[in-house]
């Protein structure tokens, strides 16, 4: 099946805590990181999704922000998928840009404005944090 998310990242379940409707599923990313999807119940079921299924995690570029400041600890921000990472690559247009980021062997692209990038100074170089909302992350078992 080929999809239009740029971002497909392969990686193993290490937990999954089900609620009434909703499910947190963990996941250790091949390069090391941990990144955590908030899908249906329904889903973790369909999916057969348990500790060591094989999982891709699937993340819109649009979903993707990015930090060049540390965001450290767990207070003060709600978002708990922060993956520290390096830019590697900047294309930017008039209004939007694309910024691919190394994060430890795997790649993230970010959709961000190019007020954005300015604003940031991201370049080649930059070390940055991709910041992802959990309710973002979609699965798909591998």
């Amino acid at each position: 099946m080929s999809l239009s998310i740029r971002n497909q990242i392969a990686g193993t379940v290490t937990a999954v805590t089900t609620g009434e409707a909703m499910a947190t599923v963990k996941v250790r990313l091949d390069g090391g990181q941990d990144i955590t999807a908030a899908i249906t119940a329904d889903a973790v079921k369909d999916l057969g999704l348990a500790v060591g299924t094989a999982v891709k995690a699937l993340v819109k570029a649009t979903e993707v922000a990015l930090a060049t400041g540390p965001v450290e600890g767990l207070s003060g921000l709600s978002i708990r998928n922060r993956i520290a990472g390096t830019v590697v690559d900047v294309a930017t247009g008039p209004a939007m840009a694309s910024v691919k980021v190394d994060v430890n062997g795997g790649g993230l692209t970010a959709a961000i404005t190019a007020d954005a990038v300015e604003a940031l100074g991201l370049a080649a170089g930059t070390s940055v944090v991709a910041l992802i909302k959990a309710t973002e992350v979609s699965l798909q078992t591998a």
